[in-house]
């Protein structure tokens, strides 16, 4: 007997699989992804299931938006700084060098394919996903550094890549490529990426600051990638540079356009939204597979794992064989970098070179190659590949090779978050010095305040309309000296974020804590 279920019935059916795979990928402590993916595919050959088709321009519009949005707004930008160098090298230098390198092994094994459709398809897989990769480096501990690194290099290389990716296109189109005009094409569309991406970032914050309104301005937050990348690709510039332009302004605005309120309600929405869009963007690439087999029957199954076993290894290669030269070379050539930025070890670069997994946009980019594109069918098997043997070949032994080579953060206090509740503790208890003298009949609870900060809420705030009697009254004044020393401490620690003295990762952990305490009090 042969189920049959309809479209709505496959996408519960989905999330249900995905939620058990999920518990089963943090019970095994591997990324989410692989197990994910495995069970995309052991689903897609299940009789009776409606066909699959995953719509590039739904992963392009309404899919990776929001994932890049979400990355770049927990972005510090002070890190983006400190690391520029070896993020552009990943990003941009990386992306052609793979190009190149794939499109090479491509264009010598598969008969028949020219050089501008073997282009395409290192285009199309030259850009890992990182943000896999740093979840899994995280949680072992690894140096800030190198998850700083590869979150930076995930930001921006996608953009690289499909930046490259309509060049060739366009190549393939014409038969001819201008390599001065490419390059012109590949700086305009970057920075008007960036312009675009600033003017809606700034849009987009000012719009917050003046909502008023907790669920209103979780929406606007979720609106926000989206017009981003919608208002770029209108007018011809990087999508995907406006939506990272915009989270890293919003990211960085937002301890003082967000309210308390929206701040907490906001991080679960976008976990759970996050959540969504990676399992079923992860099984549906899963899904893919027998169609993808289907269309390519002419070929034998050795012939095929071969292609895909050698298009693999060359995009992993490529990864390994320039990070090393990346990172030594400028420092040998230069006494400055030198200087100011010393080796790293050898066992750190190779886990950098080793996290190089490939996603989403690998797969919706081959997606997107028109129907009469030659090779289109091998191309999309070949991207399949890819992201199949890095996801499970790389994911897997990531973590092993972390732990192998020694690759964890020293242990120790964070002196940054130390220095900055330090700060806020002084500054509340300055301004406690100064509501002494504005609210004197009020000695008693600023004392305690003093002493603890723990003082606990026991009534409901009175209405709007003023208060009824002086005890109203009295719990009015006890809320507006709570707030006072929150916006004390909270500016603070803003202005140490503001100077440098301590990232947007050490903000956000005090101000959550004050946020909480904002809503235990009702300041």
């Amino acid at each position: 007997m042969i189920l049959t279920i309809s479209p709505i019935e496959l996408v519960f059916v989905m999330l249900v699989i995905a939620t058990g795979l999920s518990y089963l990928a943090r019970r095994l402590r591997i990324a989410e992804p692989i197990p994910l993916l495995l069970g995309g595919v052991a689903l897609g050959f299940v009789p009776g299931l409606p066909p699959v088709e995953l719509e590039p321009d739904i992963v392009f519009l309404l899919f990776l938006p929001p994932i890049l949005f979400a990355a770049a707004y927990f972005t510090p930008i002070q890190d983006l700084r400190a690391n520029v160098r070896p993020i552009l090298l990943l990003a941009v230098g990386l992306v052609l060098f793979t190009t190149v390198v794939v499109g090479a092994v491509a264009y010598a094994l598969v008969p028949g394919m020219q050089w501008a459709v073997a282009l395409t398809l290192g285009a199309i897989v030259a850009p890992p996903d990182a943000v896999s990769a740093s979840a899994v480096l995280q949680r072992l501990g690894v140096p800030r550094r190198v998850v700083t690194i590869l979150e930076g290099e995930s930001l921006i290389n996608d953009a690289t890549s499909l930046i490259l990716y309509r060049m060739a296109l366009v190549f393939v189109a014409t038969g001819a490529l201008s390599v001065v005009g490419a390059g012109v094409s590949f700086v305009v569309v970057g920075l008007g990426g960036l312009v675009v991406g600033a003017v809606v970032g700034v849009v987009i914050t000012r719009t917050l600051f003046k909502t008023g309104d907790p669920t209103l301005e979780i929406i606007v937050s979720l609106i926000a990638p989206i017009a981003a990348y919608l208002s770029a690709e209108l007018l011809g510039v990087s999508g995907v540079l406006a939506t990272v332009v915009a989270g890293l302004i919003t990211g960085r605005r937002a301890a003082r356009v967000f309210s308390p309120d929206a701040r907490l309600m906001g991080l679960g929405v976008w976990t759970a939204l996050l959540w969504a869009i990676n399992a079923f963007v992860f099984m549906l690439i899963g899904l893919q597979l027998p169609k993808i087999l289907a269309d390519l029957s002419d070929w034998a199954p050795a012939e095929l794992l071969g292609l895909g076993l050698a298009i693999a290894l060359a995009a992993i290669l490529a990864r390994i064989v320039w990070v090393f030269p990346a990172t030594y070379l400028p420092r040998l050539l230069s006494r400055r970098v030198r200087d100011r930025d010393p080796s790293p070890p050898p066992q750190a670069i190779f886990i950098l070179s080793w996290a190089g997994m490939r996603g989403v946009v690998s797969l919706a980019a081959a997606l997107a190659l028109p129907p009469a594109f030659p090779h289109r069918d091998m191309i999309l098997f070949l991207t399949f590949s890819v992201i199949v043997a890095t996801l499970i070949g790389q994911g897997l032994t990531l973590p092993w090779l972390a732990r192998r080579l020694g690759v964890v953060a020293a242990s120790g206090p964070d002196t940054e978050e130390a220095v900055a509740r330090l700060a806020a503790v002084e500054a509340a208890l300055g301004k406690l010095e100064e509501l002494r003298e504005d609210y004197p009949g009020h000695l008693p609870l600023i004392d305690q305040m003093r002493d603890s900060f723990d003082h606990e809420a026991s009534h409901v705030w009175p209405n709007a309309e003023g208060p009824r009697d002086e005890a109203e009254l009295e719990l009015l004044e006890h809320r507006a000296i709570r707030s006072a020393v929150l916006v004390a401490e909270r500016e603070v620690v803003i202005r140490l974020r503001d100077d440098g003295v301590i990232d947007d990762g050490t903000l956000r952990a005090i101000e959550r804590d004050l946020d909480l305490e904002a809503l235990r009090t009702g300041a």
